[in-house]
């Protein structure tokens, strides 16, 4: 099987992708756009075409709703969320967006992990806000006391990111890190309590993530678990509801999805890349989990 990973979407193709032909993408700064970049949702929310399929990305990025709703997933999880929300998402996850609200209100952040290699900044304290993980919680919600902190420290950073001379990004990292302090109390109240099975869960979700083209069986996965197929099902069955079998297959969809519409890999391609020897088998797959032939879904906008 082959072993490549899912092409990413570059910021460039990101923005020429979601946004209405209407809006012309162009950066101020773009060497800066690159590496940070900010803006207020409403200043956009008219332009974006929604929803966005399924993609992965270069750099981390978080959504704060002041007002309104969204819908976005990380991984194999879809969430639902409002005012004085964060919704964070790291770099190189597999994301939708189904929607925003036409009242919403907020920021959109971007940014490389690199802009933290500082030397007053101490090494791997981005390890400290479990936010920021890949199978990490992306919701939190705060506090009205704390939001006017967070926009303080926002309306800062979009002061500077516009600013006609030169950003420091010294100003930038320093900022959003204060950002992630104030935000992080919350994520600790938040914290999903953990049993057993919710823990072999996550773990399970992290290896789909990871090994899906190389993994194509409950039992491998299983095995990498060091637990049986019966008792990883079991786990899986009280943590979501689902089989281990529909969270594999589910994880194989989205893959699928993203090759489809972010590469120029054939039906039988994709077909072998995923698991799928016979491409026949894998076009019936794909259309009884989502409606459409991989040839349909791949020419839907």
């Amino acid at each position: 099987m082959k072993t490549e990973t899912v092409p990413i979407l570059s910021l460039f193709e990101k923005e020429k992708k979601f946004f209405d032909d209407s809006v012309e993408w162009k950066p101020r700064f773009p060497t800066l756009h690159q590496q940070f970049h900010i803006n207020k949702l409403e200043d956009f929310i008219g332009h974006l075409k929604f929803p966005f399929a399924p993609h992965r990305q270069t750099v981390s990025d978080f959504l704060f709703l002041s007002k309104g709703k969204s819908t976005r997933s990380k991984g194999l999880d879809k969430y639902d969320f409002g005012a004085n929300t964060f919704f964070f998402l790291p770099a190189y996850q597999i994301s939708t967006h189904d929607l925003m609200s036409r009242d919403v209100k907020g920021f959109y952040c971007h940014f490389d992990l690199e802009i933290f290699n500082r030397k007053f900044i101490k090494q791997d304290i981005l390890h400290d806000f479990s936010f920021l993980e890949f199978t990490g919680n992306p919701l939190v919600t705060i506090d009205d006391e704390t939001k006017a902190h967070v926009l303080n420290i926002l309306t800062r950073l979009e002061f500077e990111y516009n600013n006609n001379s030169k950003v420091d990004l010294d100003i930038i990292s320093v900022n959003l890190l204060a950002l992630f302090l104030e935000v992080r109390q919350f994520a600790k109240q938040e914290k999903i309590t953990e049993n057993a099975a919710f823990r072999i869960t996550q773990q399970y979700k992290s290896k789909l993530a990871r090994y899906i083209y190389e993994k194509n069986s409950v039992t491998e996965y299983a095995g990498m678990l060091n637990v049986s197929p019966n008792h990883l099902n079991k786990c899986v069955k009280a943590a979501t509801g689902k089989s281990a079998q529909d969270l594999l297959s589910e994880m194989v969809i989205l893959e699928a999805k993203v090759l489809l519409k972010q590469s120029a890999l054939t039906v039988n391609e994709i077909a072998w890349k995923i698991g799928k020897e016979d491409a026949s088998d894998f076009i019936r797959f794909f259309k009884s989990k989502t409606g459409f032939t991989p040839t349909e879904y791949r020419k839907m906008d």
